[in-house]
C-alpha cells in the first residue's frame, strides 16, 4: 500500500497543456486626496478608501472551453522567484486509518516555512481541511500562505492512476466544489482558484470536465521526490538541481507520508536565497510571468 501511495504522491506530468493566457486583475487606483484649505494649522489628508486586493490571476479557458493548465512561469523575465507548493493529501478513505493515529498533516513543515519566512501554496483536498479544521483555518488566514484546492477524495481525474480510485466524469466539478466548501467550512480565507489534480493525472475528457468549476489547474516542472522519502539531503539535491527562474516545486505537507521535507525544506530555503531566489505563492508567479 505504501509502495503504491508514494508513487501516488510523487505524480506524474501526464496530459496536454492548455495555451491559455494569463488573466491578472489590476486593483483600482486610489483617488489623491484633496488638499486641506490654508487656515494656519495643517489638517491631516483624509484617508481615501481602502484597496480592494487584487483577485488571483488566472489563465483563459482553452479550446472549447477546456480547463488550462499551467506548469511554471515561461514569460522573458529572468527574475530569480521560485514557488513552493505542498500537497496536504488525504483520500476521503482515509478516516479509519487517522482514527489509529496515522498522521496526514504536519505543522512542524508549517512552522518552519514560518520561521524562514517563505510564503508558498498548499494545495489541500477537502478531505485533509475536515480531519485538521483548525490547521486549515490556521494555514488560511495568514497572508504568507495560500490554499489551493487538490480535490475533495484524492481520487484520481484520468486513468490510469497508480491505482486510485476515479471520479466519475460528471462528479469531478462537484468534487472540487466540496473541496472549496471544506475550505470555507474551516474558516479558511485566503483560497485561490487553483487545482492540482491527484497524481498529476489528467485528459482532454477531464480538462472538459472540470469547465464549471472554473479553476486553473496548477502542476510543476520540478519534483521534489519527497514521497517516503527518509533522507532529507537527497530531497534538497533533487529540488536544488532542478530549480530554475520561474520554477515551480512540488513537496508534500503529509507526516507519515513525507516524513523528510521538514528537514530538507531547512536546507533548500537558505542555499535558493544564496543563489539570489526569492520565493512567492503561485498567485505571485503566475501574475508576474
Amino acid at each position: 500500500m505504501f509502495g503504491l501511495l508514494g508513487a501516488v504522491l510523487v505524480g506524474c506530468g501526464g496530459g496536454a497543456d492548455s495555451a491559455g493566457s494569463v488573466t491578472p486583475t489590476a486593483p483600482a487606483a486610489s483617488p489623491a486626496s484633496a488638499p486641506a484649505k490654508a487656515t494656519g494649522t495643517a489638517k491631516p489628508a483624509a484617508p481615501g478608501p481602502k484597496r480592494a486586493p487584487a483577485a488571483p490571476p488566472t489563465m483563459a479557458a482553452g479550446p472549447q472551453g477546456r480547463t488550462p493548465v499551467y506548469e511554471r512561469r515561461t514569460g522573458r523575465s529572468t527574475e530569480k522567484t521560485v514557488a513552493l507548493t505542498f500537497d496536504a493529501d488525504m483520500t476521503a478513505d482515509q478516516g479509519p486509518r487517522a482514527a489509529r493515529g496515522e498522521r496526514f498533516d504536519n505543522p512542524e513543515l508549517i512552522a518552519t516555512l514560518r520561521r524562514l519566512g517563505v510564503d508558498a501554496t498548499v494545495f489541500m483536498t477537502g478531505r485533509w481541511a475536515e480531519e485538521y479544521p483548525d490547521q486549515a483555518r490556521s494555514i488560511g488566514t495568514d497572508p504568507r500562505f495560500e490554499i489551493a484546492n487538490h480535490s475533495y477524495s484524492h481520487y484520481a481525474f484520468a486513468e490510469p492512476c497508480y491505482g486510485l480510485p476515479t471520479v466519475a466524469g460528471p462528479d469531478m466539478a462537484a468534487d472540487v466544489k466540496r473541496a472549496f466548501d471544506s475550505f470555507r467550512d474551516a474558516g479558511a480565507v485566503n483560497v485561490v482558484p487553483y487545482f492540482r489534480f491527484p497524481g498529476g493525472c489528467y485528459d482532454d475528457a477531464a480538462l472538459h470536465a472540470l469547465a464549471p468549476a472554473r479553476v486553473t489547474a496548477v502542476q510543476w516542472d520540478v519534483v521534489g521526490g519527497d514521497a517516503f522519502a527518509k533522507d532529507p539531503d537527497a530531497v534538497a539535491e533533487q529540488v536544488l538541481s532542478g530549480v530554475r527562474p520561474g520554477s515551480l516545486v512540488v513537496l508534500h505537507c503529509t507526516r507519515s507520508a513525507a516524513p523528510a521535507t521538514e528537514r530538507a525544506i531547512r536546507r533548500i530555503v537558505p542555499e535558493l536565497r544564496s543563489r539570489g531566489y526569492r520565493f512567492v505563492k503561485v498567485s505571485e508567479l503566475m501574475r508576474n510571468g
